[in-house]
């Protein structure tokens, strides 16, 4: 039985050849076109991922996200958005979706955009994938990718499978800088000039989870006109 996918979008040609295209993908796919069964759906079904359109009736994509974030860290999402929303989209990404499409946009795009989450979402779970992964300790800084856990201080800290898989690259070459297209090759396995946003929020969730001072960071640094290393430091 393939995975089941949730798609909240208010726009019915849109929202079915979505769905169609998800379908013949191997994907299950529930359709909402309202903000408040998508929501209800989303906090009470089990989905590999959901696509959320931003501007949607009753609850809009943004306060679902927002929901869904409250107790779930792990589910994928991804977000659709209007072209001349920028605000709208770095909100999503704030609130914790993975990735975003903007409108107009290639379906071909978006079921590769799909697979693409979804086999981040699945890291570590093969006996092939145990064997290339390993913890990466740095003092009392863990990062384990098979349970896909942080632990600091000795304490467990809840990131998306996003942001877990960008940590977890920076962190294999500590000190080595990468740029924005390089993070979104690497990490999102695609890189396309406009969504580096992806980037930037990505990296303010995670000194917000990981960093005492944010605006201080200890471990994930900004190279200034560069892009973005890790770096562990005890003091």
């Amino acid at each position: 039985m393939g995975q089941r996918i949730l798609v909240v979008e208010d726009e019915n040609d849109l929202a079915n050849l979505i769905e169609l295209t998800l379908n013949n993908a191997g994907f299950i796919v529930d359709q909402c076109n309202c903000g408040q069964q998508g929501l209800e759906r989303a906090l009470t079904t089990d989905y590999a991922l959901i696509i959320l359109d931003i501007m949607l009736p009753n609850v809009d994509g943004l306060e679902i996200c927002r929901q869904v974030r409250i107790n779930d860290p792990v589910t994928p999402i991804m977000m659709l958005t209007a072209r001349n929303t920028e605000t709208d989209r770095v909100m999503g990404l704030e609130m914790g979706a993975d990735d975003y499409l903007t409108k107009p946009f290639s379906i071909r795009e978006l079921e590769a955009r799909v697979k693409a989450l979804l086999r981040r979402a699945a890291v570590g779970q093969t006996a092939e994938e145990f064997g290339q992964k390993t913890d990466l300790v740095f003092g009392d800084f863990v990062i384990d990718p098979r349970c896909h856990e942080v632990i600091f201080n000795g304490s467990k800290i809840e990131l998306t499978s996003t942001e877990f898989e960008l940590l977890y690259f920076l962190a294999q070459h500590p000190n080595q800088v990468f740029n924005r297209s390089q993070l979104l090759d690497s990490v999102w396995g695609y890189n396309h000039v406009g969504y580096e946003h992806t980037v930037n929020s990505h990296i303010n969730r995670l000194r917000a989870k990981l960093e005492q001072q944010p605006k201080l960071p200890k471990l994930v640094h900004t190279i200034w006109g560069v892009g973005y290393k890790f770096e562990f430091s005890h003091s």
